[in-house]
C-alpha cells in the first residue's frame, strides 16, 4: 500500500526565518510560500534529492499548527507523509484495521494539488501521518 516518503513536515513559528535558515545556512532550494486556508497553514517545500521537507506556519486563528506551536514554541516535527496510489482504498483499509482518519474522513486537496488524508497520531505510534495519492 505505501509508496515512497513524500515529505517530513516541520511546524515553525516564523516561516520567513525558517526559509532563510534552510536557504542561507544549508544552501537548500525552497519553494515559494503557498497558503492553504482549508488546512489552516502556509507552506513551503525544501527540495531534497530523495524527498522534501515541508515547513508549516499557522494561517488564521483556528490553525491546528497554532495549537502545536503553543506546546512547542520553537517548532518541531509535525507529520510524515507517504505516497499511495489509491487514497480511498488506503483510507478504507486503515479504517477497517481500526485507524482513525481525521476530519470527516474524506480526502481533501493538499499542497501538491492531490488528495490527502491524515491518520490520528494515536494509531501511528504518536506520529501524525498523512497519505497523499500520486
Amino acid at each position: 500500500m505505501l509508496g515512497r516518503l513524500n515529505h517530513v513536515a516541520l511546524a515553525v513559528p516564523a516561516l520567513a526565518d525558517a526559509v532563510a535558515r534552510y536557504r542561507d545556512m544549508l544552501g537548500a532550494t525552497v519553494s515559494a510560500p503557498q497558503a492553504l486556508p482549508e488546512h489552516g497553514v502556509t507552506v513551503v517545500f525544501v527540495e531534497l534529492d530523495n524527498t522534501k521537507i515541508e515547513l508549516l506556519e499557522p494561517l488564521g486563528e483556528g490553525s491546528p499548527i497554532a495549537a502545536f506551536l503553543a506546546k512547542n514554541p520553537k517548532g518541531g516535527m509535525h507529520h510524515v507523509c507517504y505516497e499511495v496510489t489509491d487514497i480511498v482504498a488506503a483510507r478504507d483499509r486503515l479504517v477497517a484495521a481500526g485507524a482513525r482518519v481525521l476530519g470527516d474522513g474524506e480526502p481533501k486537496i493538499g499542497a501538491h494539488g492531490r488528495p490527502v488524508v491524515f491518520i490520528h497520531p494515536g494509531d501511528m505510534f504518536g506520529t501524525l501521518t498523512e497519505l497523499e495519492e500520486v
